[in-house]
């Protein structure tokens, strides 16, 4: 059942990646973000680190602040 679980969620991302096609990479990481995705998984869909992610998170908390 958990596998069935894991690849909806893959699917979900790939469909969402598939929607914002020409969006920048900070984009893409909040909405996955929002859409419940961990930084490592958003990672691994947008092919980079679990360490890009969390900065690019934590940026744009910063900008919504002010």
């Amino acid at each position: 059942m958990e596998d069935r679980f894991d690849r909806i969620e893959k699917l979900l991302a790939l469909i969402l990646l598939e929607l914002m096609k020409g969006t920048s990479q900070a984009v893409k990481i909040r909405r996955l973000n929002l859409a419940g995705f961990t930084n490592a998984e958003i990672a691994d869909f947008l092919e980079t680190k679990a360490a890009v992610v969390a900065v690019r998170l934590s940026e744009s908390r910063k900008k919504n602040n002010k």
